[in-house]
């Protein structure tokens, strides 16, 4: 009968004094980087110069201890598109976009979000890096399209020649438009100049700071190599870790942080890796600019996230991939309207937890069959308790639970490491073996994932002999459904 009655008041012209018209839910705005660690200004870094992302921060709420699920591109990707943790999927390695709903059980019964936006009424677009390459054929109502390679490449390496990976770092090309992360921002600002009958769901996926560190030579040109600051190390930091952990961490492809030292190239790696990361600041700042100049302003979400962190000598290596806090430590900035400003929020949280965190805020109900918490209590009270761990998965039934005080990594083999986060920030005195902490790491325990399924079939890593171990011994088990 109501809406019988408005339809009659609107073909008579009278004016709708008494109906209140449902207020059209907030859009989303959502940016991924890729392989972004925390050496943001913002954040605490002495030398970044990251205008944009510091001005996104002072104008809402970062998670200062957000932890990937996973510390690599594709497994931690799928998690936050799925709600679904690793060790349930059995993700672990690269997939391919269009294999990760046909994963498992799980993943057949969970809905991916950009799908559930569009279920709710969404108008869903994206260019770039999303899940692993970009997104599973037809999830997008409109796509940019995918990633092919991670921009242009000079005929030889500046530094870094070995198979297996793609690091290297210098001045390449000569301007920003020969870049895949400009192109991506043109789209996007495109995009934030349109008019919609629909609220909107737009991604923005930017590939650096990934490998290899090139950008034009005039965000090089922002840093002098003398005169920055070097990440903590501890040259003899590997000394009390388990066997497992060496073999996992055995990454013969990358540079260690003792040839960056004796070769003289760590602080101009690290020059590499802040031109990239003030490179893609400045294209976050065109896509925020132009939302801040559009008509959708004051109704949009804006949700900034890496995938993961990334170790720059830490831990003795230049890599992600690991169960310390360098690699699974990661940016997540949310601001729009009802999310405070300028709030810092230490409590340990999950990445994964994009997803129900959105949907709350967007009003709609909550999607079925996810595993991840939804952080909207933390936003509505930034200063509230919060009880909850952050669990990370690095391959099979290897396990990280990160809470305030502690960090504690069980590995398949049941040996551990245990951290004082307070204490020791840098994860260099492994206390897992004290007599003191039993009881600590018991507590710790009942907060590891119960289900560890096998690697699915579809999912690949084949970077050392740890992980080529695991998957072949794995594979022989019976097949998961």
């Amino acid at each position: 009968m109501r809406d019988f009655l408005l339809l009659v008041l609107l073909l008579s012209g009278i004016p709708l004094r008494g109906f209140a018209q449902k207020p059209q839910p907030p859009n989303v705005l959502m940016i991924c980087v890729d392989d972004m660690n925390d050496f943001i200004g913002g954040m605490g870094h002495p030398d970044a110069l990251t205008p944009n992302l510091d001005k996104l921060i002072r104008n809402g709420a970062l998670f200062t201890n957000a932890q990937c699920q996973s510390p690599m591109c594709s497994p931690s990707r799928a998690a936050i598109m799925t709600g679904l943790r690793p060790s349930t999927t059995g993700i672990y390695g690269f997939i391919d976009d269009n294999l990760v709903k046909e994963t498992n059980e799980a993943t057949r019964k969970t809905v991916f979000m950009h799908q559930y936006f569009k279920d709710s009424g969404y108008y869903t677009m994206g260019i770039g890096k999303i899940f692993h390459e970009h997104a599973p054929d037809g999830l997008l109502d409109e796509s940019g399209g995918r990633v092919n390679g991670f921009g242009p490449s000079p005929a030889q390496p500046f530094h870094w020649k070995k198979k297996g990976t793609s690091t290297d770092w210098g001045a390449f090309p000569e301007k920003d438009e020969q870049m895949p992360d400009y192109l991506s921002a043109q789209w996007a600002v495109e995009r934030l100049n349109r008019t919609y009958d629909k609220p909107f769901f737009l991604t923005v996926g930017f590939l650096r700071p990934h490998v290899p560190w090139y950008v034009p030579q005039k965000w090089f040109d922002l840093y002098n190599p003398d005169k920055l600051t070097l990440p903590p190390y501890l040259k003899a930091d590997r000394e009390d870790l388990p066997a497992i952990a060496l073999d996992i961490d055995e990454l013969s492809m990358m540079p260690t942080t003792e040839w960056a030292i004796e070769n003289k190239q760590w602080k101009n790696i690290m020059q590499g890796y802040l031109a990239s990361l003030s490179f893609v600041d400045h294209y976050i700042g065109e896509v925020l600019n132009a939302l801040e100049k559009s008509p959708h302003a004051k109704n949009t979400i804006v949700v900034l996230w890496s995938d993961h962190g990334y170790r720059l000598g830490e831990k003795g290596t230049f890599a992600k991939v690991c169960l310390w806090d360098r690699a699974t430590k990661a940016p997540l900035i949310f601001s729009g309207p009802g999310i405070p400003q300028n709030t810092k929020i230490d409590a340990p949280v999950e990445l994964f937890s994009i997803y129900p965190t959105l949907t709350d805020l967007c009003g709609l109900n909550s999607a079925k069959n996810l595993e991840a918490r939804s952080l909207y209590p933390l936003l509505k009270q930034p200063k509230a308790k919060w009880f909850h761990p952050a669990l990370s998965t690095w391959g099979r039934n290897n396990h990280t639970v990160k809470t305030r005080e502690y960090r504690y990594i069980r590995y398949e083999d049941g040996t551990e490491e245990l951290y004082l986060v307070k204490k020791d920030p840098n994860e260099w005195e492994n206390v897992a073996y004290q007599k003191k902490y039993e009881k600590v790491k018991e507590e710790l325990k009942q907060f590891l994932p119960t289900t560890n399924v096998k690697w699915a079939a579809a999912s690949q890593y084949n970077v050392n002999d740890y992980f080529r171990k695991q998957k072949r011994e794995q594979s022989e088990e019976t097949p998961q459904k």
